[in-house]
């Protein structure tokens, strides 16, 4: 009778310590901390940024990076109402260091496509990147169709030339070039009447503040940049997509297009 009992006393006590150490053991645990906490506690937000792909990303005279994708990075932290430590990324490593946590947010001309919307998450776009078709402003050209015989330049193997292909109609002259620059100085000196290229070169060109200046007449593939986050981290997004589109609002972002892309922000972004 009394072994009975002491081994019912000691399953007793042993079903006790489990229970308490599993209820010790969910008190404990501390919920999972968002990154936007995280960010707010320690004043400092880490953006990846791009380092070699002007007017995005590039480094200025006095070695400090400077672009489009910059001054957004430094927009975000304001908005946030921290300081914004930039790390230089390339294309290949922007989304590694995200996923591994060396930053918060990536800032990177970063394009929304299926295969990275499975392992991160975006924001709303902040930036136009198209290709299209660029003209003078006294050349009429509304839809592909309108450069029939007319001399387009391109550049070799790009993706506007193969986009161009798809659509261009059978009398249109294209000429094709081995690299940007000489397809804009093909443009420049009027060798060719339009050029098919992206909104990035177009700005190029402006930067030389030319006297035939290119404007977009077609669009031919859009892929605006967003910011790329981590998933489950509901609350950045939110702030995040909450101050761009004050931005956009305000006329802030705007201005950042102006600056480093010579052109407003298409009213579709």
């Amino acid at each position: 009778m009394q072994a009975t009992r002491r081994s019912f006393l000691s399953r007793t006590l042993a079903g006790a310590v489990v229970g308490g150490a599993l209820a010790i053991g969910l008190t404990a645990a501390p919920a999972a901390a968002e990154a936007l906490d995280d960010i707010l506690k320690a004043g400092v937000i880490k953006i990846a940024v791009p380092q070699d792909f002007p007017p995005f990303g590039s480094v200025g005279t006095d070695l400090k990076p400077v672009g489009y994708d910059i001054d957004v990075a430094n927009l975000i932290a304001k908005g946030l109402g921290v300081k914004a430590e930039l790390v230089p990324v390339s294309s290949a490593n922007r989304i590694p260091y995200l996923q591994t946590k060396k930053v918060d947010l990536v800032i990177s001309s970063l394009g929304k496509n299926p295969d990275r919307e499975k392992v991160i998450d975006f924001s709303v776009a902040y930036a136009p990147f198209f290709n299209g078709i660029f003209g003078p402003a006294d050349v009429k050209v509304e839809k592909v169709e309108d450069i029939a015989g007319m001399t387009v330049g391109v550049t070799r193997g790009s993706v506007e030339d193969l986009e161009l292909t798809k659509v261009a109609p059978p009398t249109a002259d294209i000429k094709r070039y081995e690299d940007n620059n000489s397809t804009i100085s093909a443009f420049l000196s009027g060798q060719v009447k339009v050029v098919a290229t992206g909104n990035v070169v177009a700005a190029a060109i402006l930067a030389r503040n030319p006297p035939k200046k290119p404007t977009v007449k077609v669009l031919i593939k859009n892929s605006p940049c967003f910011v790329g986050l981590n998933k489950d981290e509901p609350k950045l997004l939110e702030k995040v997509n909450a101050i761009l589109t004050a931005a956009k609002a305000d006329g802030a972002l705007e201005k950042i297009s102006e600056k480093w892309l010579g052109a407003p922000l298409p009213k579709d972004l």
